[in-house]
């Protein structure tokens, strides 16, 4: 319930619907750029387009991601990764499907001793494939693999996420509403 005058609660859900949609992926890279794991290890998102299923974080090296041996931090590496895939899913599939990641696997390839960068791209073909996919009601299982480069375009790692996505209708799984969407003003 709101406390707000009726006018003014009407200008707030015209805001919300008017310009939400295009503030939403500054928003998004905002909060995800101050979100304190992310600040602390240099993870920066640089670009984010979730309706074009499009993102590229970047990582320099500093004393607070350097491993024992003074290179990039595995863990570091994969952070660059974790939650895009099933952001870019959830935004592209919309309220009606479930999308969980169901596994992750990396693969060291080379020392990272510069500014690393990786780019997370689904096309527009993949999310055809998965409601086609998931029209029956069963579970799909949809494997993405992206590659860490450094400052030369070399690979330091391979990372690798099986995302799980359902119609949810056919899940037990709760609303997962972008909190995003909600922000309230």
């Amino acid at each position: 319930m709101s406390f707000l005058p009726k006018n003014l609660e009407n200008l707030r859900r015209k805001t919300k619907k008017n310009i939400m949609p295009l503030l939403t992926p500054h928003l998004l890279k905002l909060r995800i750029n101050t979100y304190a794991p992310y600040v602390g290890a240099g993870i920066k998102v640089e670009h984010v387009d979730l309706d074009q299923g499009l993102c590229v974080v970047s990582m320099g090296l500093n004393s607070l991601n350097k491993n024992i041996v003074g290179t990039q931090f595995g863990g570091s590496l994969y952070s660059m990764v974790d939650p895009f895939y099933m952001l870019m899913l959830m935004h592209q599939l919309g309220s009606t499907y479930v999308v969980w990641d169901k596994s992750s696997h990396i693969e060291f390839i080379a020392p990272g001793n510069s500014k690393v960068t990786t780019r997370m791209k689904i096309p527009s073909t993949e999310i055809a494939t998965i409601q086609d996919l998931a029209k029956d009601g069963e579970p799909v299982f949809r494997e993405y693999k992206t590659d860490i480069v450094d400052s030369q375009q070399k690979i330091i790692a391979t990372v690798t996420k099986t995302i799980y996505i359902r119609l949810r209708k056919h899940s037990k799984s709760k609303d997962q509403s972008n909190r995003i969407d909600n922000v309230d003003f």
